[in-house]
């Protein structure tokens, strides 16, 4: 891109105002520290020009919505269309999330997240021993279609689109949310969405599973093939970065272990027999905005191009749909602190401004009292009106990536790029995504990474408003906090008695037969009689009890 003598005389100009300007200053006022790096470790410079991106071809960065995506994947990017503004709810039963929806709705959301409780999760009904105490605590509660469908009521699924987050049990969530479609007539090729699905991170990070690695698997395989025959605009799965970050591990290894998991997923399904162009378009990511502004952004840039080199170069992907990454985004919970909580609005803003600037198609802002309690309707709103005054007040949706061109931030694109890619090399040598977490290897570097920022984070070496730097004393948090109703689990209790009293228990047990036979064999997909269960009001509970008699169930290797 550059004209080679002219980076030669900025380097010449460089140097000398090193030697004369810089050096004198430097003499009468010393830097705050001997060397500064990213959040994930990367160098950084005191300044950039010319000659930092001068290896950088024009074709590594280019032009929105063409290969290898750097600067959108769309060429219009929010000129065309706002990306996605979600807030994540759920909690108690699906009538008490309903209402909370609605609201959200009325607020302008343009999207809908849904948040599950533990048990829902885990795979537990709500009457379970071992579901006590959780039931609605921490999302809403669904053990039957009934709950979907009380969670959904008065709302039309055929024009919004309904993010789930929910993985050892996503199969039942998705063959629930088909089967509600089907019950309302609605055309499922219309349904829009995502459900999250990216069991391949649980193992690494969040630590929420119940079967082995392989048929968890085998399971994310049949949504994707399922989805790719039936639902055409929905994503079977946001392989997901969020967590993996939220555990410890750094930007850098967010994207680099996000990758390594979208390649496993890939190679599942084209062992199927699927061509990587008939399901790559559908397939989604999830990451998070952190506090690093410049790095966020470039993360998201670099993200798309390794994601378009992979598919094109690693998988022969020909379409540029299936090259093209997508992403949710949800600012950093991890970041959001009990002391001084409203500084967490401007935690929020920041990393929502870095999501945005980096190209994300859709978002979730933290309230202002999550490190509290599930967001009361205050602060859902105030984190609302984040998104909503980025894009309607300050005009940075006019231009399609406006960071692109800054000597700093191709740098750090391109810093970032290669470090991924080394890490993933790595994990190939070691033998592939799922051997390494066989083996602990993830799970390793994910807390050696936790441990190192804890450290720097005890000695005030990484700053915390409030906590670390400019600390009051303790005090009542001054802002009015969610609480879930007491009788929240004796009303879920009583629906699901209710609904097992009314079904057709011989049909039922003839299904979950059907299911434990087809578990037997890994070429069957199990999607189809997923649905024809829960249609038959079986439970959660029930389907995944009946497949831990099949599978059993996955205990982690310790990682010292």
């Amino acid at each position: 891109m550059f004209d080679r003598d002219a980076i030669e005389r900025i380097a010449a100009e460089r140097r000398d105002w090193e030697a004369r300007e810089l050096a004198e200053f430097l003499a009468r006022q010393p830097e705050g520290r001997a060397e500064y790096r990213t959040a994930s470790g990367l160098p950084v410079k005191r300044v950039y020009t010319p000659e930092d991106v001068a290896d950088i071809p024009w074709e590594e960065i280019g032009l929105p919505g063409r290969y290898p995506f750097t600067r959108g994947p769309y060429p219009t990017m929010y000129r065309g269309r706002l990306w996605t503004m979600r807030q994540i709810a759920g909690y108690g039963t699906g009538e008490d999330t309903n209402q909370r929806f609605k609201y959200l709705i009325a607020q302008g959301q343009t999207g809908l997240s849904v948040d599950f409780d533990m048990p829902t999760l885990m795979g537990y009904d709500s009457d379970d021993p071992r579901a006590q105490g959780e039931v609605g605590r921490e999302g809403v509660a669904v053990d039957t279609l009934d709950d979907l469908a009380a969670l959904f009521d008065g709302i039309d699924l055929e024009t919004i689109s309904v993010s789930m987050t929910i993985n050892p049990t996503a199969w039942i969530l998705l063959a629930m949310y088909v089967a509600l479609a089907q019950e309302r007539g609605l055309d499922l090729r219309r349904l829009s969405g995502t459900c999250q699905t990216d069991i391949l991170k649980e193992y690494m990070a969040q630590k929420e599973w119940i079967f082995p690695i392989r048929p968890s698997l085998r399971l994310v395989r049949d949504m994707i093939v399922f989805c790719t025959r039936h639902l055409p605009r929905y994503n079977p799965i946001n392989i997901s970065g969020y967590h993996i970050s939220e555990a410890g591990a750094t930007s850098v290894q967010e994207v680099a272990f996000t990758m390594a998991n979208a390649i496993a997923y890939v190679e599942e399904v084209t062992r199927a027999g699927l061509a990587v162009d008939e399901f790559a378009p559908r397939l989604a990511f999830y990451f998070v905005a952190q506090a690093d502004f410049f790095e966020e952004v470039a993360k998201f840039r670099a993200a798309r191009r390794i994601w378009a080199k992979i598919m094109r170069e690693r998988f022969g992907a020909r379409r540029p749909e299936s090259m093209r990454l997508r992403f949710h985004c949800q600012t950093a919970a991890a970041t959001l602190t009990k002391a001084q909580p409203l500084n967490n609005i401007v935690r929020t803003a920041l990393q929502a401004l870095a999501a945005v600037l980096g190209g994300a198609q859709s978002l979730h802002t933290n309230g202002l009292d999550e490190a509290y309690a599930i967001p009361s309707e205050l602060a859902m709103k105030v984190a609302l009106r984040t998104q909503q005054i980025i894009a309607e007040e300050t005009r940075i949706p006019h231009v399609v990536d406006p960071l692109g061109g800054s000597w700093y931030v191709e740098a750090l694109t391109r810093d970032f790029e290669r470090a991924v890619f080394d890490i993933l090399a790595r994990v190939d040598a070691m033998g592939g995504t799922v051997k390494c977490i066989e083996e602990g290897w993830f799970q390793r570097e994910i807390a050696e990474s936790a441990y190192r920022y804890a450290q720097r984070k005890a000695s005030g070496q990484e700053v915390v408003i409030g906590v670390n730097k400019y600390v009051e004393p303790p005090e009542p948090p001054g802002i009015e906090i969610h609480r879930v109703s007491p009788d929240v689990e004796a009303r879920q209790i009583a629906r699901l008695r209710a609904v097992r009293a009314r079904r057709d228990g011989r049909r039922v047990a003839e299904l979950l037969d059907r299911l434990a036979r087809e578990a037997e064999d890994p070429a069957v997909n199990l999607m189809p009689v997923t649905i024809e269960l829960v249609r038959a009001r079986a439970t959660l509970g029930e389907i995944v009890e009946r497949l831990r008699q099949v599978w059993g169930t996955y205990t982690e290797r310790p990682v010292f």
